[in-house]
């Protein structure tokens, strides 16, 4: 095939591409891709005349240098395999790491397909310029980063059918607000997990076990745009980030922030392979996400605090007992889900209810890469 979504100018283009693609696709893949659990990423719809409505006239200048930006596109033609893919032996790989490998491509493929879909639905769908513009831009770019993932799972004979997915995946409805606030989260802490990635195989590339990763600083560039499209979303209504609101922000950071130290402590070998300890950097990723959120959000977490690490562990240790029930199934299964529901609850509570740390929000919202 002579296209590439790599090359694709549009999302429908980058789509049209993926769904001739799709008879290579797996079963398999698809089914994983399919879960809808706490821990999987998942497909959102809301309210788009909500959206459609939004007035970026206080943040017009920020928001035209960041739309110029984006629409220069700079990673035009970067995600495709080019002298630089080294080749991957996947039947020598070990069996524990190539499983957990396959599932984070995955995981990742899904979540950037979800991106794509919400953001295209919303530039379908819309009228205000500033914001399907906005919004096809990122597509486009979420439509790429799930195409190159799935190139690279194609290698170990998988790959997820993206078309099936848009079609079949239950959708959970979220109040704009709450898009705002999970999305700019999922944007910005995918910078810091690949970024810290990147950095730490920059510093020791022995330890890079296949090619994918020499693209992550790239990758996490986009991640970063979208994050600050987001924050700047969120600025035209001050509402968004005061009174009753900054209890649903210290919500979504204590939920984003344990489903993912949850989620990669069920890939030991994966991040052995890395030489990474998933403690050390759960909290690199956590430290370098609540410094990037304090250009919009008056509160960050206390990781420090006597109570988190801890908290965070109990959580996991739910999250395990509620899969072990999963397995055993029956009425004694049923149980042990049920018990580990309850302290995975109580263990959220025990975060939530840390005192999170208050600062004044800067008068300009944008940032730029630097780790």
């Amino acid at each position: 095939m002579n296209v590439h979504t790599a090359d694709a100018t549009t999302v429908e283009e980058g789509l049209a591409i993926q769904e001739a693609q799709a008879v290579l696709d797996s079963e398999s893949a698809t089914a994983v891709a399919m879960q809808d659990t706490l821990l999987t990423p998942r497909f959102y719809t809301t309210d788009f005349d909500e959206l459609d409505a939004i007035d970026v006239t206080p943040v017009r200048k920020d928001w035209d240098q960041l739309i110029a930006e984006m629409k220069a596109d700079p990673n035009k033609g970067h995600f495709r395999k080019d002298e630089n893919w080294d080749h991957v032996d996947w039947d020598g790989m070990d069996p524990e790491l190539r499983k957990e490998f396959i599932d984070f491509l995955i995981s990742s493929c899904t979540a950037e397909f979800s991106g794509c879909v919400l953001y295209k639905e919303m530039k379908r769908r819309g009228n205000n310029p500033d914001i399907t513009e906005l919004f096809q831009l990122m597509a486009r770019d979420e439509a790429r980063h799930a195409g190159f993932i799935n190139d690279a799972l194609r290698e170990a004979n998988i790959a997820v059918n993206l078309g099936f997915l848009t079609q079949m995946k239950k959708y959970t409805y979220f109040r704009p607000k709450f898009i705002y606030y999970a999305t700019y989260l999922s944007e910005k802490i995918g910078y810091a997990r690949y970024i810290t990635i990147y950095r730490h195989l920059e510093a020791h590339p022995d330890k890079r076990f296949h090619p994918i990763f020499k693209w992550f600083r790239e990758w996490c560039n986009d991640e970063f745009r979208h994050g600050e499209a987001f924050a700047l979303l969120m600025k035209t209504d001050p509402k968004l980030t005061s009174g009753v609101n900054v209890w649903w922000i210290k919500f979504f950071l204590t939920a984003v922030y344990a489903t993912m130290h949850v989620r990669d402590h069920q890939r030991p070998a994966f991040h052995k392979a890395l030489d990474v300890d998933t403690d050390w950097y759960g909290h690199e990723v956590f430290r370098k996400t609540s410094e990037l959120s304090k250009q919009i959000f008056p509160i960050t977490l206390d990781i420090d605090h006597p109570r988190w690490m801890p908290g965070l562990r109990a959580l996991q240790s739910a999250s395990a007992q509620i899969d072990r029930g999963k397995r055993a199934g029956g009425l004694g299964g049923r149980l042990t889900q049920w018990a580990g529901s309850a302290k995975a609850a109580w263990a959220f509570a025990m975060l939530f209810t840390i005192p999170a740390k208050r600062h004044q929000v800067p008068a300009s919202t944008r940032l730029e890469p630097v780790y």
